[in-house]
């Protein structure tokens, strides 16, 4: 290679990401939820998403193993939510108003969308595992602006004039 780690993180920063929290249940029953920006769309039909899961993430066990997950994707107001569920150890879902989803996923409330999902394919890829999944039910704000992160902080999104030819 001729650029180091973290030259590449900083470049990869450079790319404007969503936010987003993804829950799940463990073995136990016990609710599991990260913060995650690598997210994205894979196939309109069949409605496909990915996202991955670093191999030292405490949930990689509880995401390889689910029966089904929810993505939440943030509203800029959220960021207290996207901190909460990227601190490691704890429990995170104390004092919020969860819903149950598809397999009794846990659903967090008034977020810009949530897909509920089932997994479809999982793949190494370097120090991550990438999880495809189907959409099987989703909810979306259209009117919503999300929680956006550029250069390793939160950003804001701010519509542009279109300039007319």
């Amino acid at each position: 290679m001729s650029f180091d780690l973290r030259t590449f993180r900083d470049t990869l920063g450079l790319f404007v990401t969503g936010v987003t929290v993804i829950t799940t249940r463990d073995s136990r029953g016990l609710p599991v939820g990260i913060t995650a920006n690598s997210f994205n769309s894979v196939s309109l039909d069949p409605p496909l998403i990915l996202r991955s899961v670093g191999l030292n993430a405490l949930s990689l066990q509880a995401f390889s193993n689910a029966s089904a997950f929810a993505v939440h994707i943030l509203r800029e107001d959220q960021a207290d939510l996207s901190q909460r569920f990227a601190r490691s150890g704890e429990d995170k879902f104390t004092g919020l108003n969860i819903e149950s989803g598809l397999n009794d996923v846990p659903l967090l409330p008034d977020c810009a969308a949530r897909l509920e999902c089932l997994p479809h394919a999982q793949h190494p890829a370097g120090d991550h595992i990438l999880f495809i999944a189907r959409v099987h039910r989703l909810a979306s704000d259209s009117d919503a602006m999300p929680l956006v992160y550029h250069g390793g902080r939160y950003a804001e999104l701010a519509d542009k004039p279109v300039n007319s030819i």
